[in-house]
């Protein structure tokens, strides 16, 4: 078996040297890694870092099994889990349990080498099997996709396994080291005597933090685990505490009761940076923003109607929600994909014209506007729906909002339960074709219908072998979706957040387009 790793991580011919030679480095930074404990790690975790988060904390994203599409769950992931391969600081796909990886020549199989050493919480070693049976049981977003292509796992020994696709499939490590929550492992034994709910009561995983109580709606805590394989980790308690409110976070952070708080926005972001001791943190992520008009499929929608479509996102202000919002850090886009992603294709910037939107509305049989339903959304982001909302009622788009708390959120999205309007966003890392497939293609996690002719280029794409040309089927997609409105982007999201006086390294930004604070291990607190 020849190793080849191409752009994004995924395998391609005739790159045997470049592999070898990225494959030493990966190695070698490997290496520094375990050797680059610093001495207060070498003394042993000490202190605590707490949190204000701002979300409620589901108990789902303690499992791998369950991830969804976004970023959230990995807030929760990179402390408590571990992955076969995962982003981290400088690497898009960095050996972790895995050791190494090879595809074959026709990329019909991946083998993988375990590292040795790693142990779940529980003291028992993290073997092939667990890993076969994380994968088979995973059951989150493109959970169809990727099961309709793997043939079968080989497990060769209690180090090694290999997969087996029924066709050639060049996308296999972004989905399975980037995009999902497959290849991150969970223990076989210890889930088949606990079950599934009995392991999201007292989940045990292998990464640098292990459980310690969780309190629905108020707090998680875990605590180092001092035998993690690639440091040990230099705080020794880390709590997640729930506090919905931005200003009561900004206050919390203010008091000292808080040490690193999550999305501050407008003048609670200005208050943040002019108070002294507080530090002012805006991290632009791989999360865009948009509308999705999930009733398009409906011939009696309004929305069914691409005048309608364009309509609305021709009424949206987008540069003066982001000045308002979040300080004008946000990125304005005009796709689902972040800019940074492989084979993204760069579409015009969407514009703001109420007149014309108007004048489409008329044409569409709606002079006086019409009622629009309900817009669902995230909660903790209600505000960007509400300045929508106030755009759309300037053109006659009379539409309620709908904010609902992000673990129900999600849930009933990718349950297919809403009509209208629904304000969608992703953070999860991947390229143009993961985002695609979760979000557009049919039979994707939160795709409520789908176009033929775009179905068929992505099954096209993803046969497709050649870079180059795989690139231009893609981009033919997004340009598709782009000129349907079959969606309405808004933003690339700056999240901006705040650290106090006692955080030494915070983690933001340590992974590119990653929203949280991470690698959890490489946190510290500043020395009293």
């Amino acid at each position: 078996m020849t190793p080849r790793l191409g752009s994004a991580g995924t395998m391609s011919p005739g790159h045997e040297s470049t592999l070898l030679t990225r494959r030493n480095a990966l190695a070698l930074a490997a290496g520094a890694a375990i050797a680059g404990a610093s001495d207060s790690a070498i003394a042993g975790p000490q202190g605590q870092l707490t949190w204000g988060i701002h979300v409620s904390l589901a108990p789902t994203w303690f499992d791998p099994a369950e991830t969804s599409g976004l970023a959230t769950p990995f807030m929760i992931l990179y402390a408590l889990q571990d992955a076969m391969l995962k982003p981290m600081p400088g690497q898009s796909f960095a050996p972790c349990l895995a050791e190494s990886w090879t595809a074959s020549e026709d990329l019909l199989s991946y083998e993988f080498v375990l590292r040795k050493g790693p142990t779940f919480h529980n003291g028992e070693p993290v073997t092939a099997e667990d890993v076969k049976f994380s994968f088979t049981r995973y059951r989150g977003a493109s959970h169809d996709l990727m099961a309709s292509r793997v043939a079968s796992i080989e497990v060769l020994d209690p180090q090694r396994l290999r997969f087996h696709f029924k066709e050639p499939w060049p996308d296999f490590l972004t989905f399975y080291g980037q995009a999902t929550g497959a290849g991150w492992i969970v223990p076989k034994k210890y889930v088949e005597k606990v079950g599934d709910d009995g392991y999201l009561k007292a989940p045990i995983g292998a990464g640098p933090y292990k459980f310690v109580s969780f309190n629905p709606g108020v707090e998680l805590v875990l605590e180092a685990n001092e035998t993690y394989w690639r440091k040990t980790p230099s705080v020794k308690r880390l709590v997640f505490r729930v506090i919905p409110d931005e200003a009561t976070r900004l206050a919390a952070l203010s008091r000292g009761e808080v040490d690193i708080v999550y999305s501050i926005r407008g003048e609670l972001a200005e208050e943040l940076q002019r108070k002294p001791g507080l530090t002012l943190k805006p991290v632009v992520l791989a999360a865009p923003f948009w509308l999705s008009f999930v009733d398009q499929w409906d011939e009696k929608s309004p929305w069914h109607d691409e005048r309608v479509r364009k309509a609305a996102s021709l009424a949206i202000d987008r540069e003066g929600i982001n000045q308002a919002l979040t300080l004008g850090y946000s990125k304005i886009t005009g796709s689902i994909i972040p800019a940074s992603f492989d084979m993204y294709w760069q579409p015009p910037m969407p514009a703001r014209d109420p007149a014309k939107a108007k004048q489409l509305l008329a044409q569409a049989g709606h002079p006086r506007g019409f009622d629009a339903g309900e817009l669902f959304c995230d909660a903790s982001y209600a505000n960007i729906a509400e300045a929508v909302l106030n755009n759309f009622a300037e053109v006659g788009i009379r539409i309620r909002l709908r904010p609902i708390e992000r673990a129900a959120f999600l849930k009933s999205w990718g349950d297919k339960k809403y009509k209208n309007v629904v304000q969608g966003a992703s953070g999860a890392f991947g390229n143009a074709a993961t985002r695609l497939a979760a979000f557009i293609v049919g039979g994707g996690t939160y795709a409520y219908g789908s176009y033929p002719d775009i179905d068929e280029l992505f099954e096209k794409q993803a046969a497709q072998l050649d870079q180059k040309k795989r690139s231009e089927l893609l981009a033919t997609i997004q340009q598709m979706v782009e000129e349907r409105t079959v969606v309405a982007p808004i933003w690339q999201l700056a999240f901006i957040n705040g650290i106090g006086p006692r955080v030494g390294e915070s983690g933001f930004g340590l992974i590119p387009d990653f929203p949280y604070t991470a690698p959890y291990e490489d946190l510290t607190l500043k020395a009293t």
